[in-house]
């Protein structure tokens, strides 16, 4: 993305690259670190001393993780991160709502009306989702993540003024 959206010259681009997928790397490192040390101490401190993992072990190991590795930072590869995980555990959720195993109340949705669901539930996310961005972009862009604005700005603004295929493709404004 930042050789499509981002000026500069191709070494100034590229440090940027190797930039950010350094902090990609170090984030989910330090992350990793962070939760396989926590969930050491917790399976230590469980109570008894039982040294056996508890059930909500992995959610605190995963919120002090997520907390010292993503929630003190706000950095654009911080923000893709946090988005991406945020997305797949809405998915996931919305995946295990209608699961009976899980969920005991999905058992009153019958067997076809969760084939239903799940025959329409990502068009229907794919839409909402596209909805609400482009609402977003119009009306509130400030309110979008910088990377995503940035790149909407490119195809949806700035792509409204051009003089020749190069303006359009190569150099817009």
């Amino acid at each position: 993305m930042i050789f499509l959206f981002r000026s500069g010259s191709l070494h100034e681009k590229t440090r940027l690259v190797l930039k950010a997928t350094k902090q990609h790397a170090r984030n989910l490192a330090t992350f990793a670190i962070v939760y396989k040390s926590s969930m050491l101490a917790l399976r230590y401190l469980s109570p008894g001393g039982s040294g056996k993992e508890g059930p909500y072990d992995t959610f605190f190991a995963g919120l002090l993780g997520g907390y010292v590795v993503f929630g003190r930072s706000r950095s654009s590869v911080t923000q893709q991160i946090v988005i991406y995980v945020f997305a797949r555990v809405v998915l996931a959720m919305a995946r295990l709502s209608i699961d009976p195993k899980p969920n005991p109340l999905a058992s009153f949705i019958s067997r076809n009306a969760r084939e239903e669901i799940k025959t329409h539930a990502w068009p229907a996310f794919a839409s909402l989702s596209w909805a609400f961005v482009m609402y977003l972009f119009r009306w509130h862009p400030e309110a979008i993540q910088s990377s995503l604005r940035s790149s909407m700005t490119y195809i949806y603004s700035d792509c409204d003024h051009w003089d020749s295929i190069e303006t359009l493709f190569l150099r817009n404004k």
